[in-house]
């Protein structure tokens, strides 16, 4: 059985990513279940890096675990400055922030209403 047929669901997608971000020092990393709230996907995995650098490192070996695994190349945006990352791997959107611009922006309270936390899961 090849990596990429391994990789079947965005389940299976989801614990590729979470398993890729804690390999790569990720800090609080949290998901939430975006099925049935938007048609963006599946999942939307929120998490941090101590540095420009780190958020960086985490987003490019990220995209690469993706591409090795499903053949797919992951749409990345922010890259160049570190501060924030999206990288859209189809199924699951993945944001890594260094820490003050994840609490600026605040994306979980965004996606997360009062009766939704109990679908969001840190890992």
């Amino acid at each position: 059985m090849t990596a990429a047929s391994q990789i079947a669901t965005s389940d299976d997608l989801l614990a590729l990513i979470l398993s890729s971000l804690n390999d790569d020092k990720a800090e609080d990393i949290v998901q939430i279940d975006l099925r049935g709230k938007t048609a963006i996907g599946d999942y939307m995995v929120i998490c941090s890096g101590r540095s420009t650098r780190q958020v960086s490192a985490i987003s490019e070996k990220l995209a690469q675990a993706v591409k090795d695994a499903t053949g797919r190349t992951s749409k990345m945006e922010g890259r160049e400055t570190g501060d924030w990352v999206l990288i859209d791997t189809g199924d699951v959107v993945v944001h890594v922030f260094r820490p003050e611009v994840r609490e600026f922006y605040q994306l979980e309270k965004m996606w997360l209403g009062g009766d939704d936390a109990a679908t969001a899961a840190p890992h």
